[in-house]
């Protein structure tokens, strides 16, 4: 179902000229120490769904504020808060973010959208499409196959928007 733009859900976000945002996806209830360390002195969170427990949002916020969509496997009462998409302005950029990337039901060009952040395949990516950054930070979760434990940061400064992806060098659990 195509959305035109009064149903986005807007919120108006920091106008400081430099930001860092921290961006994550299917943490499924593990919040890695890695993870913790990589994402302090973010000025945003954005966690991209499968967030698995309210604890997870919770120690989130105790860094930095959090922007969360709800993931396929968010079904739990504690997740009836969280919308499947949010539409946000991070300094001079507005940034969507949505679990599953095949559900995207906008088209982001005319709306002025810079990056679509996304999680679900646990595959992390970075791919400029048309002049819009596509994110997938992968999974900082528990490990799925043999796919990277990652996460990504995100640069904001006026109207550029810039990605990178850093796999966590975590301990192997016995």
């Amino acid at each position: 179902m195509s959305r035109s733009v009064s149903d986005l859900q807007c919120d108006c976000m920091n106008a400081k000229s430099e930001l860092r945002i921290g961006v994550i996806s299917d943490t499924h209830g593990l919040l890695r120490a890695e993870a913790r360390a990589f994402l302090a002195g973010c000025d945003y969170i954005i966690h991209g769904g499968d967030v698995g427990g309210a604890a997870i949002l919770e120690d989130l916020e105790a860094l930095a504020p959090v922007i969360a969509v709800r993931g396929n496997n968010d079904s739990e009462s504690w997740a009836k808060g969280l919308r499947e998409t949010e539409l946000i302005r991070l300094g001079g950029i507005f940034v969507y973010v949505i679990h599953d990337l095949s559900q995207l039901d906008i088209d982001p060009a005319p709306l002025g959208i810079r990056a679509i952040v996304s999680g679900h395949s646990h595959k992390p990516l970075i791919e400029e499409r048309a002049g819009i950054l596509y994110i997938n930070p992968g999974s900082c979760g528990p490990r799925r196959f043999k796919l990277p434990i990652s996460i990504c940061e995100l640069r904001v400064e006026g109207g550029n928007v810039s990605a990178r992806i850093v796999e966590l060098a975590v301990a192997r659990r016995r």
